[in-house]
């Protein structure tokens, strides 16, 4: 093997015992095309076994790494997988060092979290939901606004918190009772900030 290769064995020993048992790292000697070390093996390939890498895969002009990209495996698992190029000190291409990642169950795991989280998206409830007082009703609304812009609460500044309370009117929750001062308590704002937002979209 030569010791460009040999030195990414390290580093490809250490991903794989990091990630285990979700990581199978694999080197390729490209002047072989073939396989020149497999680490957490959970594809039942060999040493020696040939690359299989595409004819059309030009070696002079390979990026340092391949963006992340998704196969399935033949017993039907989700991988995802990334590719770095090993080169020699004159910058060649001398290997391959593919990461490969069975994201089956965090696959499963996000779609068993959709089923109970999606349903649940405030923007997707009708104005009559704020029929009633409810604290929580107004807490997940504000929690989903800041969610989908990629926000937090405490880092909400003022123009967000009056385009937040005029989104609040336009959903019609201040038809219930006591919603002003379960707004300020959520924004963290004074219930008389509330009613200037307020006036301010009425006006608008």
């Amino acid at each position: 093997m030569l010791s460009e290769l040999r030195t990414c064995g390290a580093i490809a020993d250490s991903i794989a015992q990091l990630l285990a048992p979700h990581a199978e790292v694999v080197i390729h000697d490209l002047a072989l095309g073939s396989i020149a070390a497999i680490y957490n093996n959970f594809s039942g390939r060999e040493l020696g076994d040939p690359s299989d890498l595409g004819e059309e895969l030009d070696l002079t002009n390979l990026p340092d790494v391949f963006e992340p990209y998704r196969t399935v495996s033949d017993d039907g698992r989700l991988i995802k997988s990334t590719t770095a190029v090993i080169r020699d000190e004159q910058g060649s291409a001398v290997g391959l060092m593919c990461i490969n990642l069975d994201v089956t169950l965090m696959d499963q795991a996000q779609r068993a979290l959709a089923t109970f989280l999606v349903e649940g998206s405030a923007q997707q409830l009708p104005g009559q939901l704020f029929a009633d007082e409810s604290k929580e009703k107004i807490a997940l609304y504000v929690r989903t606004y800041c969610t989908d812009r990629g926000l937090t609460q405490n880092v909400l500044n003022r123009a967000q918190k009056q385009d937040l309370v005029a989104d609040l009117h336009r959903q019609g929750a201040f038809q219930a009772k006591s919603c002003a001062d379960h707004v300020a308590q959520v924004l963290g704002i004074s219930r008389a900030t509330v009613y200037k937002y307020l006036a301010l979209c009425r006006n608008t």
